[in-house]
């Protein structure tokens, strides 16, 4: 069904008087966009419009349904259960999906997932799973299907049917300085997940150094915004403000953090990653009507870690997808970077302040991550944290050791990580890891 037409200026010029816009007119803007009826330097006056007056939840309703509905919409009808995805907005050393996504699908809850690559600072699901040797994250509608059929769970990558008015749009935020506008967040991460084909969502908002959202406050907004559109397609969605202060767990960099992540599904991981990810699964699996309430969630959660029912559905969707189990089973067979260099402290006391954002920079310099959507990534590149804030160190003390296969590097990403820390003579108060539930009943204090 094709869109009224609208003068095109005329709307420009209604959100820069600060006026709300109709369903129909941003329907009309959009999908135009997306045709090429409407050029880039339109399309980015409205962008700006938008950025600097905002959008309400009516209006950055119409946009995620726009983007949505500017491609494919997965059918997962025959898929029987309630399907369940989990979003992030991503942050340092966060590998949460690569662990929960077979925890949830063993408890019997589908789980389809269409992640993205990382750019910047975060690191991205794609590039993790792409690190397995022959792991592909590349197929067709019907293999999507056919595999979370079978499995209970699928690790794509997005394609070019889904959402293509998002790729268009975020292509011209990136270079229009439009792209922390929340309600343009929140439509571009929306369109992509109810394109998937769920009935629920779970969220992982993180604020802090390390994430997009530096602030509470600006994680609580967006939080909220997710929710909200979420609910009015009527997908039950829950999320979390998770703190992003310091790297979570403590290897940053794609197999270093695949490594990490078989340590977690063997029960061996870092007590932060664990404490997330059960919350997150468990959340999951209740929205997938596979538990009463979020703490029998977790509870199922947590057995599927101890049984090795979750380790076992990890190692049935890579093989799969085609990735070498031989390395998921003993992951010492993995060979690592040509360099490893020690990193050690210049002072003693504790450890009180890491700068996540700083150390993500760090992974993307050794060769872990990129600045550019088109650069390579080493899946070997990255670093292990061995202390953590809280944690006393002595002068000369190793608190990181750098992987990388750019020996020109390692000078500077040393010095980057001994500036990222401060250490002090009185230890820190303990971070406040999970800050926040919220809902469509509103924000709540979340307490563990």
């Amino acid at each position: 069904m094709s869109s009224p037409s609208f003068n095109t200026v005329s709307l420009i010029r209604k959100k820069r008087e600060k006026n709300p816009l109709t369903e129909d007119e941003i329907h009309y803007l959009i999908q135009s966009y997306t045709e090429g009826d409407i050029p880039d330097y339109q399309m980015s006056a409205f962008l700006m419009a938008s950025f600097l007056n905002g959008l309400n939840t009516e209006e950055a309703a119409a946009l995620t349904d726009s983007m949505l509905h500017s491609g494919i919409v997965v059918d997962l009808s025959e898929t029987p259960g309630t399907k369940v995805d989990k979003h992030s907005t991503g942050g340092v050393g966060d590998k949460l999906s690569l662990i929960l996504a077979p925890i949830v699908a063993s408890c019997g809850v589908p789980v389809p997932m269409i992640s993205g690559r990382g750019l910047g600072h975060t690191g991205g699901t794609l590039d993790k799973l792409e690190s397995i040797p022959g792991f592909s994250v590349d197929m067709d509608l019907d293999r999507y299907k056919e595999i979370i059929n079978k499995h209970n769970l699928v690790l794509a990558g997005q394609t070019e049917e889904i959402a293509p008015a998002d790729k268009l749009l975020y292509a011209l935020r990136d270079v229009t300085a439009t792209v922390e506008s929340i309600p343009l967040i929140a439509g571009s991460i929306m369109s992509k997940k109810l394109a998937e084909g769920i009935d629920a969502l779970v969220l992982d908002v993180k604020f802090g150094s390390g994430a997009f959202m530096k602030t509470r406050e600006e994680a609580t907004e967006l939080a909220k915004t997710l929710v909200g559109i979420g609910e009015q397609f009527g997908k039950r969605t829950i999320a979390y403000l998770t703190n992003m202060e310091q790297p979570l767990g403590n290897a940053v960099g794609n197999w270093l953090e695949v490594k990490e992540s078989i340590d977690c599904l063997h029960g061996n991981g870092p007590k932060d990653v664990m404490e997330i990810t059960h919350l997150l699964a468990g959340t999951m699996i209740y929205l997938g009507k596979k538990a009463d309430s979020v703490e029998e969630g977790i509870e199922k959660s947590k057995n599927s870690v101890e049984d090795e029912s979750a380790f076992q559905k990890w190692v049935d969707i890579v093989e799969e997808q085609g990735g070498d189990i031989s390395v998921i089973k003993d992951p010492e067979k993995y060979e690592p970077a040509e360099f490893q260099e020690e990193v050690t402290s210049d002072k003693e006391g504790f450890i009180t302040e890491m700068d996540a954002f700083a150390m993500g920079m760090v992974s993307v310099e050794i060769g872990a991550g990129r600045r550019e959507k088109e650069d390579n990534v080493d899946p070997k590149a990255g670093f292990i944290l061995h202390k953590k804030i809280g944690e006393r160190i002595e002068a000369g003390e190793t608190f990181a050791t750098i992987y990388t296969n750019k020996e020109e590097t390692i000078h500077a990403a040393k010095a980057g990580m001994v500036d990222a820390i401060s250490v002090e003579k009185k230890a820190p108060k303990p971070l406040n890891l999970i800050t926040h539930r919220v809902d469509k009943n509103g924000v709540h204090d979340f307490r563990a």
